[in-house]
């Protein structure tokens, strides 16, 4: 009997042993806990973002646990590489008195992190190296096109010193968030780089083996590799599958992914490469959307992200997942990561981060518990900020969901088919006309996507339809204007400013209807040779006034955001600002009219 008893006590201590040896195995494979991550992404070149999102303790009070650090400075750029060679940064230089001062930062980012209990993650261009580095390595580290190439060993030996320096200068750095493709270097004046990404899938392979060997498993410290960059990484499943399925998963390893398989635009599809591999995923969800206001007018995306946008069941029918609700039980999935503020260049810019901050809550709340329905978590941001009559709280949750739908139809279509290259046409704070691109390529022109788009329509038979969608859109604005007024709250400052930019988005967004028909009313007669004379001259007088409404709101409301402008963007510092857009386009037909005289023709 005795002995019965004590091989059924080994047996249960078996079982328990098995069991703790998988849920061991379970967590080193992935972390039980989602990371939920925010990031400030600062303007490169411009000062800081003055924003709450910059305090670690309003993170951690909000649910964060991670903090990514993105002031474009770069953690790595912030040591003086001595064991290397002690002449890249000599001793009382100017480059090496600005080492020692953005280390300082980097430090007092990582104490403030850590003193608030979250943990802390800088944002990473690769290739980022000192130009004196460069200089004295050049034939050891380029290729034959003068690029620095992880096809050199040196190269390679170089980032590995590099990571031991970053990390023994910075030993409670959590860890690196990793970016390829594009390479910024408007805030270190001392430094050099280029894309690594120059022999695709092999390039991926490559890098990411050298982070995980040197920063995962030698240091235990965390990689979030980016997959935005050029060539599929981020876009294409079966290229994601190609670079992924080399690697070796790790604990420390993590892949962080947009959820639209592109930039953040309306009408992009949903990410394929989501759900899909065998590593850990995060979500990049932003919440000032750059491409749709940036705060400046009401735009709610968290329902659409969370439950799948409008047109995903419509013009744009997605035959696989379309929302994070339908990956959020994948075991891949590790957590979100929410750009609270910034992306893009330029403006708008925003004094009251109140649309900012309701977006952030939502995401970064659902992420920490994904069983909770999308308006559980906005009836709770209602709550705390003292949205509590039932008639405020209905008026405040359709103003919110009808800001969508106004967003889509002003800036893509809801009805009509939109070419996913064409969402360039309005962009930060510019608005694109229908003349035909008249820049270099790597100008970055948003000019020329209108143009595009209107020959399509104009082709289908569709034109005068899209316009007049873009006028019935003035309606969903002024109903979102009615809201407004409903709603009451507590902080008085964001109960105007709930006011004041609604009223900018009904203004902005009639500037782009009447601006839209005025160039295809103008864009007809190109084609027929036959101008609505009349009827262009009442609409342009109309946008004139459109104009003169948008120039008072903000002159007339301190809390306004800074405006549009009617013009073109071009990939030019400082002011991004170029001749051509919206107001060249309508001074076009405003000339046509006026030289024509009094007759149509």
């Amino acid at each position: 009997m005795n002995l019965i008893k004590g091989e059924r006590y080994n047996k249960w201590l078996l079982m328990l042993f098995t069991i703790f040896l998988c849920c061991s195995l379970t967590s080193n494979a992935q972390q039980s806990t989602p990371y939920i991550l925010d990031m400030v992404h600062n303007n490169p070149g411009e000062p800081l973002t003055e924003t709450v999102f910059n305090n670690p303790n309003y993170l951690k009070e909000k649910g964060y646990n991670g903090q990514v650090m993105n002031d474009f400075s770069f953690a790595h750029a912030a040591i003086t590489f001595d064991k290397l060679n002690p002449q890249i940064f000599p001793q009382g230089s100017k480059e090496r008195e600005w080492i020692m001062n953005a280390a300082d930062r980097v430090r007092k980012n990582i104490k403030a992190a850590h003193a608030a209990g979250i943990k802390i993650y800088y944002f990473t261009d690769l290739i980022v190296l000192p130009k004196k580095l460069v200089e004295l390595y050049h034939d050891e580290i380029c290729d034959q096109n003068g690029k620095i190439s992880f096809e050199r060993q040196k190269t390679i030996e170089i980032h590995k010193k590099m990571l031991d320096e970053l990390f023994e200068t910075f030993p409670d750095l959590d860890g690196l968030v990793i970016r390829t493709g594009e390479t910024y270097l408007n805030n270190v004046p001392y430094h050099t780089g280029n894309n690594p990404i120059i022999n695709g899938v092999s390039s991926h392979v490559k890098l990411i083996n050298l982070l995980r060997e040197e920063v995962c498993v030698k240091r235990n410290k965390t990689i979030f590799y980016r997959t935005w960059s050029f060539g599929g990484m981020h876009d294409s499943a079966a290229y994601y599958l190609s670079v992924t399925n080399q690697i070796e998963p790790h604990k420390n390893l993590i892949f962080s992914i947009k959820h639209t398989q592109g930039d953040y635009h309306r009408t992009i599809n949903f990410n394929p490469t989501l759900g899909i591999g065998k590593h850990q995923q995060i979500v990049e969800v932003e919440c000032q959307r750059e491409y749709e206001g940036k705060g400046a007018y009401p735009n709610y995306v968290m329902d659409g992200v969370i439950n799948g946008f409008e047109e995903y069941n419509t013009i744009k029918p997605q035959s696989g997942y379309k929302c994070l609700n339908d990956i959020k039980n994948n075991p891949n999935f590790s957590g979100v990561w929410s750009w609270s503020r910034g992306g893009g260049w330029v403006g708008p810019y925003i004094s009251n981060e109140f649309w900012c901050k309701l977006n952030a809550f939502v995401i970064s709340k659902w992420g920490a518990d994904k069983n909770r329905s999308e308006e559980s978590i906005f009836n709770e941001f209602m709550d705390d900020n003292g949205i509590l009559n039932p008639l405020s709280r209905k008026a405040f949750r359709d103003l919110c969901i009808l800001s969508a739908k106004a967003v889509l139809r002003g800036h893509e279509s809801g009805k009509y088919y939109f070419n996913e290259s064409w969402v360039w046409w309005m962009r930060d704070e510019f608005l694109g006309g229908i003349d035909t691109a008249n820049l270099p390529q790597n100008m970055a022109s948003n000019e020329g996507f209108l143009n595009k788009a209107f020959r399509w329509y104009y082709n289908k038979g569709l034109l005068d339809k899209v316009i007049e969608e873009k006028q019935d859109n003035i309606g969903l604005w002024k109903k979102i204007v009615e809201l407004s007024t409903k709603i009451e709250m507590p902080n008085k400052a964001d109960q105007d400013y709930i006011k004041v930019s609604s009223q900018y988005g009904l203004l902005l967004h009639t500037i782009i209807a009447d601006g839209w028909k005025v160039m295809a009313l103008g864009y007809k007669g190109d084609k027929t040779g036959k101008y609505e004379k009349a009827l262009i001259a009442k609409t342009i007088k109309k946008y004139d006034v459109d104009w003169e409404k948008f120039n008072q709101l903000k002159a007339n409301k301190p809390s306004c955001a800074t405006l549009y402008k009617p013009y073109s963007f071009i990939f030019v510092a400082p002011t991004y600002q170029g001749k051509q857009g919206m107001a060249a386009s309508v001074d076009k037909y405003r000339k046509l009219v006026s030289d024509m005289g009094g007759k149509d023709k």
